[in-house]
């Protein structure tokens, strides 16, 4: 509707036909027409603030509104809590006014005058923040450039980091202080910002930090692993700031900003000794923050979220989730990977190849190719030994796993007397018997070999040529077949063994 108690203002303050159609937006020919009715009816400026732009209106194109010519006036009320549902725009709700005022006979606004009433409503009742941002729609995050010290008697004195995370629509902010700004913390924080918003945005927007971007471009972002994880797990999208585009995210730099004073500020003045303290503190600061009331409008954060926001959030998933790092390594030799206090162990045939780790505070997860290869209880405590799963062994590797003292001892006792006396000679003459389960793996593989009458024979020969034999003697008797004559032929000396005639006239035979 054309403002016809402006246009009379500025007649009465000497502004042209030209300025006042420009300024207007309106036509010469109306204010020529209303400047020329005015004058001729005497009606000047100021008039009664009772006298509206339609009894105006009437008074100056009275045909117009004898033929029904006056605008319906959009529900800007109506139109404002609509703007809060998932994909409705100014354009929808133009058309859907024209279809009613068409519908009740009325003439609707076009849509550029449409656009302006509303927002002239919205600036007029302090609600411009919904044509910005939708309700449950955007996260955003970041860390506070301010940190609060923590003193210790030891270590001196640590920061304690602080992280932000806020909801555009309603202002609604979670503050959280960490030991540090690594990736498993970076991920916890967004874990528990969810469950105090108790719901999850449509998209999250993070700064560029290497904890959760790894490059972003104006023609490619590249999200890091671990926070592409969390996202999906919650249903969410990352959509990163642009670099140096501020405005991007603009309250979480506000509300990064306002918890600097309200939060860090405010506890200059204490003394923190440990973690604990001061993220109770940050805990009782950040109530008080969402409850300051808002100066342009009513309410505060919290009762703003209440009332157009909460309703609009995602649903959480049944369990939270468990914070995750990944990270790539080349399997060495020993096969085995490390979370850096202890070490596990991996498929042998992956030697030498690159496989991506996943470490979560209770688990050790493998990939190669995209597929999970291992899976350990990860360990809090530092190990002596690695963690090893037979399976990922070498068939060699898991025999030798296996072995134990009893088994050498039955064994040997099934093939003869000798050939115990040496395997308690291996397994006990030591510390411990574990010295000697790898000669005894090895006579094992000798017996299995030569047989196990040979190899009686064999150790029977070593025990009466030395009072420790060795696997070298016997795998050397076994070979010369010194053990093989017969006993009846073999004399003993003091000085060691003397082959008996019979075996010569045998080695001379074979010659011939």
């Amino acid at each position: 509707m054309i403002n016809y108690r402006e246009i009379l203002r500025l007649i009465n303050l000497e502004y042209t036909q030209r300025e006042i159609a420009r300024s207007l937006h309106c036509s010469r020919n109306t204010v020529r027409d209303v400047l020329y009715i005015s004058k001729r009816d005497g009606i000047k400026w100021p008039i009664d603030d009772n006298v509206t732009n339609n009894d105006l209106a009437k008074l100056f194109h009275p045909e117009e509104c004898e033929a029904g010519l006056i605008r319906k006036e959009p529900n800007c009320t109506y139109l404002h809590k609509e703007l809060a549902k998932k994909n409705v725009n100014l354009t929808l709700l133009w058309n859907e006014y024209c279809t009613e005022c068409y519908t009740s006979n009325d003439i609707p606004y076009m849509y550029t005058q449409f656009c302006e009433r509303y927002r002239h409503w919205a600036k007029l009742s302090k609600a411009t923040m919904r044509i910005k941002h939708k309700p449950g729609d955007v996260m955003q995050v970041d860390w506070a450039g301010e940190t609060v010290p923590i003193y210790d008697m030891a270590c001196g004195e640590a920061p304690a980091y602080i992280f932000v995370a806020v909801l555009p629509c309603s202002c609604y902010a979670y503050v959280e202080a960490c030991s540090d700004m690594k990736s498993e913390s970076w991920l916890l924080c967004h874990v528990h910002a969810y469950s105090y918003f108790g719901g999850v945005t449509r998209l999250l927007i993070p700064d560029n930090l290497k904890t959760g971007v790894i490059r972003n471009t104006r023609y490619e972002t590249l999200i890091n692993k671990s926070y592409y994880e969390i996202a999906e797990y919650y249903d969410t999208a990352i959509v990163p700031a642009r670099v140096a585009h501020p405005k991007d995210k603009s309250l979480a730099e506000g509300t990064v900003k306002f918890a600097s004073t309200w939060i860090i500020a405010a506890l200059r003045n204490r003394r923190f000794f440990t973690l604990g303290e001061v993220q109770q503190a940050v805990k009782e600061k950040l109530e008080e923050l969402n409850r300051i009331p808002f100066k342009k409008r009513k309410g505060n954060r919290y009762t703003a979220y209440i009332e157009e926001e909460r309703d609009f959030m995602k649903q959480l998933p049944l369990a939270p989730y468990e914070p995750a790092v990944w990270s790539t390594a080349k399997v060495p030799l020993d096969y085995l990977i490390s979370d850096g206090k202890n070490k596990y162990s991996v498929p042998f045939d992956l030697i030498g190849k690159d496989v991506d780790i996943r470490l979560t505070r209770n688990m050790v997860e493998v990939y190669f190719n995209g597929g999970r290869v291992a899976l350990h209880q990860r360990k809090s405590n530092q190990l002596r030994d690695p963690i090893v799963v037979p399976e990922h062994m070498p068939e060699a590797h898991r025999k030798y796993l296996s072995y134990n003292a009893d088994d050498f001892t039955l064994w040997a006792d099934s093939i003869g007397k000798s050939t115990s006396e040496v395997v308690d000679l291996f397994l006990f003459s030591g510390k411990e018997p574990e010295q000697g389960f790898k000669a005894c793996a090895n006579l094992t593989k000798l017996c299995e070999k030569y047989g196990s009458e040979r190899f009686e024979l064999a150790c029977e020969h070593a025990l009466n040529y030395a009072k420790t034999p060795t696997v070298r003697m016997i795998t050397a008797a076994l070979k010369s077949r010194q053990h093989t004559e017969d006993h009846s032929d073999t004399s003993e000396s003091h000085y060691g063994i003397t082959r008996g005639a019979s075996y010569y006239a045998k080695e001379e035979n074979a010659d011939e």
